[in-house]
């Protein structure tokens, strides 16, 4: 399973790129961040976060808290 759930550009050269993974037979969700190499290609860098199932809801919970951290400081 690999299949690329949203594309967040941060500059010209360099975006987030969130995607469902598989590696070594687990599947994850992949937040990593991309830049723009030679030629006109994206390559990942080792700037990222890896989500297991397993604790997709813990951390599904902190962004909730993190959205309403930012809203109750008038951020959103």
């Amino acid at each position: 399973m690999e299949k690329i759930i949203a594309e967040l550009e941060r500059s010209e050269t360099e975006k987030l790129v969130i995607q469902a993974k598989e590696f070594k037979g687990r599947n994850y969700i992949d937040f990593r961040i991309y830049f723009l190499a030679d030629e006109d290609q994206w390559r990942p860098t080792q700037k990222g976060v890896t989500v297991s199932p397993k604790v997709w809801p813990d951390f599904k919970q902190a962004v909730e808290e993190a959205e309403t951290l930012l809203k109750a400081e008038n951020l959103l």
